[in-house]
């Protein structure tokens, strides 16, 4: 189940009149006016309060005439308590940064090891936060432009003290061609896309 699904279900449930509406439907189906009754609400608010549990899918409703029942749905009930257990215990820190969108995890890793200034704090230990870093420092250069290897560690110091890393770190994944103490932009087709990485 999707994330998004997963806070969905958990909106659904955050309200104790839907609370409450759950647990009577968990002795059969009801019908809009006798729930409203039990739950001493006006109908209107009942109607509300359902299509709420019906559009997160945990209950189902059908007409009869001038009349609406409403019955649990307990698969997507059990489905989505058992994802948010899985989502909870079965993932670390880690593999949640994962989940997110690929723009949100490059945001992400910016916003964290690089500061306002656009000093980068540290060097990411994790790979594929590593090459987000690396690209987010090489894309500033202009491509088809040859750096000398002093021109390439004066560039990286503005990030970084340690030229000597980035800038092997730099060539390692294609991000630039070295030819003796020359330095070029790759075309970014053969950079190592971080996208890609598992």
């Amino acid at each position: 189940m999707q994330l998004e699904k997963i806070v969905s279900y958990h909106k659904a449930l955050a309200d104790p009149t839907r609370l409450r509406l759950l647990l009577l439907l968990s002795q059969g189906e009801m019908h809009g006016q006798a729930l409203a009754e039990k739950l001493n609400l006006s109908q209107p608010t009942v109607t509300h309060h359902a299509a709420k549990l019906r559009e997160a899918a945990l209950i189902k409703e059908r007409r009869d005439k001038n009349t609406v029942y409403f019955k649990l749905n307990p698969e997507f009930i059990n489905n989505g308590a058992e994802a948010s257990l899985q989502f909870i215990f079965s993932k670390g820190a880690e593999d949640m940064e994962e989940q997110l969108p690929e723009n949100s995890l490059q945001d992400t890793v910016i916003r964290n090891f690089f500061s306002k200034d656009g000093r980068l704090r540290q060097i990411p230990a994790q790979y594929k936060k590593k090459l987000i870093a690396l690209q987010y420092m090489v894309e500033k250069l202009e491509p088809g432009v040859v750096y000398t290897e002093k021109e390439i560690n004066e560039y990286i110091k503005q990030f970084h003290e340690d030229f000597a890393t980035i800038r092997r770190e730099f060539i390692m994944h294609q991000f630039m061609y070295r030819e003796k103490d020359k330095y070029e932009l790759n075309p970014r087709e053969v950079w190592t896309r971080w996208e890609y990485v598992k």
